[in-house]
């Protein structure tokens, strides 16, 4: 079974999706389901069996689609229909004869790390709500203008005391988002790491850490505002003060289907980032 997940608010993602769905039943495919990107609940009824989905959107929608898929190890295969598309394989104009070759067996898969995140309260309550994120999880100030205390805890044992407008937990994947752009180093996408880097730290370390997936990480915040916690930059959860954030690597893995060459990664890295020219 192939799912199809499109974006709700992009009509041409939606025509593209009926227009690949015709392609698919041309190739002998007669099991496909659409679902908007946006709709979860209603993707969770056939995802267990799927065994490949097909995103059409910008790098949000293989975010949401990972987190939905992973647990599942159904393998992805976006469509570019965004700006800079990072995650995605294909383009719009050119999704034909490599959607061919997946179909015919010839591609290979690359697996990617997500992290886990919940929130114990400063009251002893333990937040019953856990967010995987494939990019990463932000600890920051929240709304307003003023910096937030964050303590940092590796796996039990204190680091230090960071002053900043927020820190990055951050996979291999989000190494080229939020990360970079606050001077964080370039992953390459397999590897099994886990990156910290501080947010505009004022008299703090200012160095990003990079940590193995095993490592548990402990965030207290400390602030006289709600600070705020972010998931992939689609989730948000209020922090109070003394809260704590604890991430460690998630169960899962995102799975992508790739028909590019196995050094893809840096060539789209220098072409996506204009750093040829």
């Amino acid at each position: 079974m192939i799912g199809i997940l499109h974006h709700p608010i992009k009509p041409e993602s939606q025509s593209l999706a009926q227009e690949i769905d015709r392609f698919l039943r041309a190739q002998g495919e007669d099991n496909i389901q659409h679902e908007s990107a946006w709709e979860a609940e209603a993707a969770l009824q056939w995802l267990p069996h799927a065994d490949l989905l097909i995103t059409l959107g910008g790098d949000g929608t293989l975010l949401r689609a990972a987190r939905m898929g992973a647990p599942f190890e159904v393998p992805m295969l976006g469509v570019k229909m965004g700006r800079l598309g990072f995650l995605a394989e294909l383009m719009p104009d050119n999704w034909r004869e490599p959607l061919r070759r997946v179909l015919a067996g010839d591609y290979w898969l690359e697996e990617r790390i997500m992290v886990r995140a919940r929130v114990e309260h400063s009251n002893g309550k333990r937040s019953t709500h856990e967010f995987d994120a494939l990019n990463d999880v932000v600890l920051s100030r929240g709304d307003l203008a003023r910096v937030v205390r964050i303590d940092l805890q590796l796996d039990g044992g204190y680091l230090t005391r960071y002053t900043c407008d927020g820190l990055i937990v951050s996979t291999a994947t989000g190494s080229t988002g939020y990360a970079l752009a606050v001077g964080g180093p370039i992953l390459p996408p397999d590897l099994r790491n886990i990156l910290v880097i501080p947010i505009a730290p004022h008299l703090s370390m200012d160095r990003a850490i990079v940590l193995s997936e095993g490592t548990e990480i402990r965030m207290r915040a400390y602030a006289d505002h709600a600070a705020m916690l972010t998931v992939d930059g689609q989730f948000v959860v209020a922090i109070e003060d003394g809260d704590e954030v604890v991430v460690e690597g998630s169960p899962h893995k995102a799975r992508f289907v790739r028909v590019r060459e196995r050094s893809y990664f840096y060539q789209a890295l220098m072409e996506k980032l204009r750093w040829t020219e």
